[in-house]
């Protein structure tokens, strides 16, 4: 899946943390802003740290420009303070990138099974996440925290019962009107 950079991608000064705080603040939060928009594009919802300065996310190849590990990190922080963004381990090498809330993917979920007759129905967490009847969602192939992080905001609200199961993915769902 190809991805439309933005224009400022291209400008050097753009891969390194700006001194000036107003600046910096705008640089940030236009880091944000990519991350967001380049993560939702690939759906992507993890990234790894060990991984992530020689990803094209980070490192511009056309102009030989990458953002530091430690400007990284930085950037990271800046996303878990606006709610986009929360470390996974205590390490800090994951960190789990969320570019819709749990309560929006919930509505997504429910009005996809409102809207294809799935009310009183049960279906497997496999069906929903990676099924056939799914596959031209937006949650097709979500990341199994962030789903089930959904499903327990439906269940929070009655919409939802999750059966659990040894396996996430042989979980049931039953969805409530």
């Amino acid at each position: 899946m190809s991805f439309a950079w933005p224009r400022y991608y291209n400008l050097p000064p753009f891969f390194t943390i700006q001194p000036v705080m107003q600046t910096q603040k705008k640089q940030l939060q236009l880091w944000c802003d990519l991350v967001l928009s380049y993560t939702r594009a690939k759906n992507i919802h993890m990234i790894d740290l060990t991984e992530a300065e020689d990803s094209e996310l980070f490192n511009n190849k056309n102009i030989e420009r990458k953002l530091s590990r430690q400007s990284i990190v930085i950037v990271l922080e800046y996303l878990i303070q606006r709610g986009n963004a929360k470390w996974v381990d205590k390490t800090k090498e994951k960190i789990q990138i969320v570019w819709r809330k749990p309560l929006e993917w919930a509505n997504i979920i429910y009005k996809w099974a409102t809207e294809n007759g799935f009310i009183n129905q049960i279906c497997t967490v496999y069906e929903l996440r990676e099924g056939d009847m799914t596959q031209n969602e937006e949650f097709f192939g979500l990341d199994i925290q962030v789903f089930m992080q959904a499903l327990s905001k439906l269940e929070q609200k009655g919409k939802a019962k999750v059966f659990q199961s040894e396996s996430t993915n042989e979980s049931g769902v039953k969805f409530f009107a």
